[in-house]
């Protein structure tokens, strides 16, 4: 029995660790049992964390349950507000993850949807060694070896598994990845967590996977799928344009589901009220207009 397609209106996961803040309550209308939200994932089919569909006839389903398929799903988006600097990480590609975690690899973008002045993350490396590396680790300065960036509203960043990475305080970001958590975690600024341990980290799994990428082959891994009109990226795994609205537009989830992200602004997916904050996801099979005064993230698979 074929299903009832209409764009699903999914209720965020929110996640508490000890890097974040207060503005994913504050701005964007999240809502948690705990005072400060670092993470909010928009579209997530995981154990540790499952959107719910609130509207129509298939409220208070799971997407799980919605999408009724053994194979696993592809993508997670987040809200992520960091208070304080993230860890130094890395994360593998799918050949080394699937052999050693289960697992997808890790591939990303982030596109920087708020920043303090003077914000700065973490993209790549400079003057690369694994030995280099690993007696940076043992001196104490590892820092000293990051490529930092300063950021600013509406940039964005192409993270390919391997590319060694950081976010910043001060930085809210939209995440678009492959379904994975897994992290090797290189460096935590000697940081505890709430029971007072510090961090785990996972030095040699990281030095096995690290790829000393150059700006122009991440640019190309970033667009190797090709480039339109309101792209910012579409990579191998996925594709996100970005759409910031006046007139409306008619979105086709012909070939892929579509997820949207409101980043700000207020309008319509089909008859469905959308605001900054709201995620929905058009299913496969599903064309809408999309109308308002708005800017949104749309996120496929490719």
């Amino acid at each position: 029995m074929s299903k009832e397609l209409y764009p699903l209106k999914l209720t965020p996961v929110c996640k508490e660790i000890i890097w974040g803040g207060e503005r994913l309550k504050s701005e964007f209308g999240k809502s948690a049992p705990f005072d400060k939200i670092a993470e909010s994932w928009e579209l997530t089919v995981r154990p540790d964390g499952m959107n719910v569909i609130e509207n129509g006839i298939y409220a208070g389903m799971t997407l799980s349950e919605y999408l009724s398929s053994d194979e696993k799903f592809p993508l997670l988006i987040k809200l992520i507000d960091a208070c304080d600097r993230l860890s130094i990480q890395v994360h593998p590609d799918d050949e080394y993850a699937q052999k050693f975690e289960g697992e997808f690899g890790k591939t990303e973008v982030w596109y920087i949807v708020d920043a303090l002045p003077g914000s700065r993350l973490i993209w790549g490396l400079k003057d690369y060694s694994p030995s280099k590396f690993r007696s940076a680790l043992e001196n104490g300065t590892l820092e000293e070896h990051m490529n930092y960036v300063e950021v600013k509203k509406g940039d964005v960043f192409f993270i390919p598994s391997g590319c060694v990475h950081a976010i910043g305080a001060g930085i809210l970001i939209a995440e678009i990845q492959q379904s994975s958590n897994v992290t090797y975690r290189v460096y935590d600024y000697m940081r505890r967590d709430k029971n007072g341990k510090l961090r785990e980290l996972h030095v040699e799994k990281a030095l096995d996977v690290i790829v000393d990428f150059t700006p122009d082959e991440i640019e190309a891994l970033r667009f190797s799928n090709g480039r339109g009109d309101y792209s910012i990226v579409n990579c191998k795994y996925f594709s996100v344009d970005k759409y910031d609205l006046t007139e409306p537009i008619s979105l086709s989830a012909d070939k892929s589901f579509i997820h949207l992200l409101c980043l700000d602004g207020e309008g319509y997916v089909g008859d469905q009220p959308i605001k900054k904050g709201d995620g929905y996801l058009i299913p496969k099979g599903l064309s809408v207009e999309v109308s308002g005064n708005l800017s949104v993230i749309a996120s496929k698979m490719n």
